[in-house]
Order: structure tokens, then sequence, then C-alpha cells
């Protein structure tokens, strides 16, 4: 069930309808069974197999917060992580420790091995619900959080259905006790939920999708083999997958809004970031936050000196790029995040570094930051290292075509229009386009958000990219 389809707007429709009529236990039920459905939309032995690791985990939470030995706890809380982080292994790299195998057994001649027939499917959302199990068990062991008594509580926290599939990422400590407390119905805050959708569908029906074409043309080939076409794509790209994750998160945290909850703040206007650091701060933040809280601080964080600190930031980058995918590219992808982040860090602790800030320099530094952030997205977006590679070859070689002429006026009014959205956004310190102006100015905004979603929506069907991890 997508959420830029008619069928899921009906689905949240007529929740809403029923749930503001409940009492705060019957509510909690109805978004655990509504929340079960929309996931087993999808396919339902996956909804066992998160049914499975909920009890599995609600049940060891309870047993860590019980015992008193600490050598207990210990063993419970590795054995909770083990069992979450097997689970997600095998699904999620399976078919690329398969697709290496077959590739060796080939060179070795042996040929003929049914590869389709051992592939496995990966579940939607099974790195998000993974990662909140996880938080929420290791949050239980260092007495951050009490552990759930009630499963109804505890398993909604994990499946509340705006944030099951691509998040954002929620915190125990966050929407827990949101599940636990009665919700009362505001009309303030359902109305930003109505406006957090609207430009949710802007975000990924006008501009992401309609960018889709473009980068899947220029990283196909079919729209060229030179560096014209790689720079459009890579432009094409970039604002497709912000467009694409960002209108997500809209959707979703305008979803969980109208029912009355409040998730955390995705994206903060990513592309006007000064520094790679300042990017992560703003790009995706639910998973650089829990990236920080769970991985970068347990290795040491910036504790023991530059060099520990530049390894931690690797080794956080490069599990980073693979929690995205079994493949090389999402490797490279993080090691080249990770060696910025670690130059950023060096010369922030140097003679370098310039400690006033002027407009030039920010204006420089945003310039910069958006096009390291730009060609590390071709290791992203390519289907393997040569591929992109291969891309960055091209960048020698520029022969212009007329046909270049329209598609850069595609993406240059594409991204425009995100531009100014995040400018507005930027200054106003709204979530959305307005939040913070006049009424007649918000209202405006919802009307042309209307117009646009209605008369350019691109066609085809562009699932959310973050599906796929």
């Amino acid at each position: 069930m997508l959420f830029d389809t008619p069928i899921y707007l009906l689905f949240l429709a007529l929740i809403v309808a029923v749930y503001w009529r409940l009492n705060l236990r019957r509510q909690n039920i109805l978004l655990l069974l509504a929340s079960y459905f929309f996931y087993g939309w999808w396919d339902w032995r996956f909804l066992l197999l998160m049914i499975g690791s909920t009890i599995v985990d609600f049940l060891i939470a309870r047993e860590i917060e019980g015992a008193s030995d600490q050598g207990k706890r210990k063993i419970l809380l590795i054995t909770s992580l083990v069992l979450n982080f097997a689970i997600l292994g095998f699904f999620k790299y399976f078919n690329f420790f398969l697709d290496s195998t077959v590739t060796a057994l080939d060179a070795l001649g042996i040929h003929g091995v049914p590869r389709n027939l051992l592939a496995v499917i990966l579940p939607p959302g099974i790195s998000f619900y993974t990662f909140q199990e996880v938080a929420y068990i290791v949050d239980v062991s260092a007495g951050r959080i009490r552990a759930s008594r009630d499963f109804v509580e505890y398993g909604l926290f994990i499946s509340l259905f705006p944030h099951l599939i691509a998040g954002p990422i929620q915190r125990p400590s966050h929407l827990l006790p949101q599940v636990q407390t009665r919700r009362v119905f505001n009309p303030s805050t359902f109305r930003d939920g109505c406006m957090l959708i609207l430009m949710g569908f802007v975000r990924k029906a006008v501009i992401a999708d309609n960018c889709a074409h473009l980068a899947n043309a220029a990283f196909s080939g079919a729209l060229g083999n030179d560096g014209w076409a790689t720079c459009i794509g890579i432009y094409a790209f970039a604002w497709q997958i912000y467009g694409d994750f960002s209108g997500y998160s809209d959707i979703a945290r305008g979803s969980a809004q109208l029912l009355g909850f409040h998730f955390m703040v995705n994206f903060r206007q990513p592309y006007l970031a000064c520094s790679l650091q300042e990017f992560w701060r703003r790009w995706h933040i639910s998973l650089s936050t829990w990236l920080r809280d769970y991985l970068y601080i347990p290795l040491g964080g910036s504790r023991g000196g530059p060099v520990k600190t530049y390894r931690n930031l690797l080794i956080t980058m490069l599990l980073g790029g693979l929690w995205h995918g079994a493949n090389w590219t999402f490797v490279v992808w993080g090691a080249v995040h990770g060696c910025v982040l670690s130059i950023e860090r060096w010369i922030s602790g140097s003679r370098l570094h310039v400690a006033q800030s002027t407009a030039v320099r920010r204006f420089a530094g945003r310039i910069l930051t958006f096009h390291i952030v730009c060609f590390s997205w071709i290791f992203f977006r390519a289907e393997n290292v040569s591929s992109a590679f291969n891309m960055l070859k091209t960048l020698g070689h520029f022969q212009w075509s007329p046909d270049y002429a329209a598609a850069w006026l595609f993406v240059i009014t594409l991204s425009g229009l995100a531009m100014m959205m995040d400018l507005e956004m930027e200054w106003s310190g709204g979530e959305y386009v307005f939040q913070n102006r006049m009424p007649v100015l918000r209202y405006s905004a919802a009307l042309i958000a209307i117009a646009l979603v209605t008369l350019f929506s691109a066609s085809g069907n562009h699932a959310f990219i973050y599906f796929r991890f």
C-alpha cells in the first residue's frame, strides 16, 4: 500500500474517522490491527516475521529489566542483538553473498547454479523496524526507559503504520510515551498534518517522480554517454532521492499527526548545509542520530585522539552505507562520506580552520558540500561500482546535444521549486511551506500544492526509493 495512492488515502481516512471516537485502549488496538493490515498488504508472510521478532524482543526486554544479575542482563542483551541482526543480515545480505558465490563458481568453471531459486525477497521496512527494536532493547538495558508491560503498546510502537515501511526511525523515549498516553484531538495539529501530507505529495509526485525519468535515462545510458548526460543524471537523481524520501517523511509525519502523534523531523533543508557534517545533521536525521548514539559513540566517538575519531567516523559511515543495501556501491558511498567527514574534522582542528564565518564562505561551503553529496550519489544510484566509475569517466568528455537543453530546463525548474520551498522553510523555521506565515499564505500554498499534484504528477509507477532499504 503506497502512500501516494488512492487506496492509502481511503485507508487513512477510514482509520481517522473511527479512531477519534474511541478511548485510548481501543485506539491502540485499532491502530495495531490497522498497522498489521497495512504491512500484511505487501505479503502476509512478512507480517508473521515482524510479529515474531516483536514478541521476542518484548519478552527479552522484560527479562532484562527484571534481572538483578548484570551477567544475565548482558547475555539477554547480546541474545536480542544477535537475533535481530541475524534476521536482518539474512534477508538483506543473503543475495549479495549468493551473487558473489555464483560469480566465484563461474570463474572456477562451475556453471548453472540456480540463483533465482535460491534468492530471497527482502521484507519491506525490515531495516527500520529492526533498528527500532535494537534501540528499545539497548535503552531498556541501559536503564534509560522502562520495559513495556503491555504488548499492544509495544507492538504499536514498533509497527505504527505511518513510520513502518521507511521511517522516520522512532526513538523509544519519544514515541512509546505517546503510545501510552491519551491523545487529544487538536484542530491545529490536524491542519498541520494535512499540510504536511500535501507538501509531501508535491515533493514525491511532482519533483521526485519527474526527476526520476531523467535520472533513469542518464544512468541507463539512454540519455547519452558524455559529461552533459552524466551531470543531468547526477543532479536529477540528487533531487529525486531528496524529494522522494523527504516527501515520504512528510506524508508519514502528516499521517501521524492526524492520529495525534508527533514524529521527529527527518529532513531540515539538507542541500543548504555548509559542510558534510552539517549535511548529516539535516539529512535522514533519524538514521544519522541513531548511528551517532548507537554506533559512533559506543565505538568511542571523538574520545581517544584524532586517529581513533577518524577511524570511528569511517566505520560508522561504512556500516551506514551497508545498511542501505548489500552492494559494493554503498560501501564506496559510505567510504566517501567517512573520508570527507574525517578531513573536515582534521581541518577544524588544524591551522587551516578559519573561525570567522562570512556570507561568502557559507555560500562557497554550500556549493562545495552540495557537489560532494551529488557526486557521491553516483555510487548510491549506479547498479555496480564499474558503472559508477564509467559515468565518472564521461566527465572528461562534453559534447552538446540539442536534447540536453530541454533536460536541463526540466531539472532546473524542478530543483528550483524544491529550493524555493526549502529557502522559505529555512527563513521561517516552519516544518512546511508558510507554516509560520499568515493564514492566507498557508491556504494559498495548499491550493497551489493541490494544483501542482493534480496537473504535474509524473506518470508511471515510481515506488519510494527507501522501500528497498
